[in-house]
């Protein structure tokens, strides 16, 4: 009985004013006294967190934290993709005919993921993908995969399903329905990526550094975006955060790529772990 009442609950729940509520509390200067709390809970290694605890104001200040310097080393060469975020594999692997498993028996295509665009989206055709969860207990902050410039940017209005197991078994094409803010990054040699960060119930918004682009917890339109200046990001750079527990996916175009050892659906990732290498070619 709860298996079928459980889907349809997942749609019928308020998800925005879920999410601005829980906003509001993380961001009230009470909610600091529950981050000794969420730490035990969480079990999270404060001696790498940038501050003393006892320095962050709220809830969600603590939340979206920084690290020492050199707590996530970036792994080196000009041939590799780095994680861009702590997290878990939720699912890799080849772009086949332009779909992404989302889950057993449940597929979404890039296009839809990526806004409609099929243009877009078959740069993407016979390249690679990988989703990267982020459970509340992990660092929040998004961080450059490769060196490259940022040429743009799509923010894609919709839902706030959970993005847990709960949701991805149960809600049909769900990455493709959630709120999503796409950066797509030009790589030095590695060909184009496109980072998508992907809204969630209680994520009251995404972040990003290059300028005021967010999710918001509204159904807005549709953006595409040019960004200003097409900077040029090192690897491991700071790119945005979630505010709580969200999902990346992350797509690559090149098909020149080798998945590094331990990098597996189910196994947990750290910033700046490596995550592919560029297959060399043979003489």
């Amino acid at each position: 009985m709860r298996k079928k009442l459980l889907p349809g609950l997942i749609h019928r729940l308020p998800q925005n004013a879920m999410s601005r509520t829980m906003g509001k509390i993380t961001a009230s200067r009470f909610s600091r006294l529950a981050i000794q709390h969420y730490i035990r809970h969480y079990k999270i290694d404060a001696s790498i967190i940038e501050k003393p605890v006892t320095e962050y104001r709220t809830l969600k200040e603590f939340f979206t934290r920084r690290l020492k310097p050199g707590a996530r080393p970036i792994a080196p060469g000009n041939d590799v993709i780095v994680s861009p975020v702590d997290g878990t594999v939720s699912q890799l692997g080849d772009i086949c005919e332009g779909t992404l498993i989302q889950a057993k028996g449940k597929e979404f295509s890039v296009t839809e993921l990526l806004g409609g665009s099929e243009e877009e989206a078959k740069r993407y055709y016979g390249g690679k993908f990988i989703t990267i969860y982020l459970s509340p207990r992990d660092y929040h902050r998004i961080h450059m995969p490769v060196a490259g410039e940022l040429v743009r940017y799509s923010y894609l209005p919709g839902r706030l399903y959970p993005v847990n197991r709960l949701g991805i078994e149960n809600v049909d094409r769900l990455f493709a329905r959630n709120e999503r803010l796409v950066t797509y990054i030009e790589s030095d040699g590695l060909g184009e990526i496109a980072l998508v960060k992907v809204g969630a119930l209680f994520v009251g918004s995404v972040k990003v550094v290059y300028n005021t682009a967010t999710t918001n917890i509204k159904h807005g339109r549709q953006t595409d975006e040019p960004i200003e200046g097409t900077p040029h990001y090192a690897k491991g750079d700071e790119l945005g955060w979630f505010e709580f527990g969200s999902t990346v996916i992350l797509l690559l175009e090149s098909s020149q790529l080798t998945w590094a050892a331990g990098v597996e659906k189910g196994n947990s990732l750290l910033m700046g772990q490596l995550l592919a290498t560029l297959q060399k070619e043979q003489a």
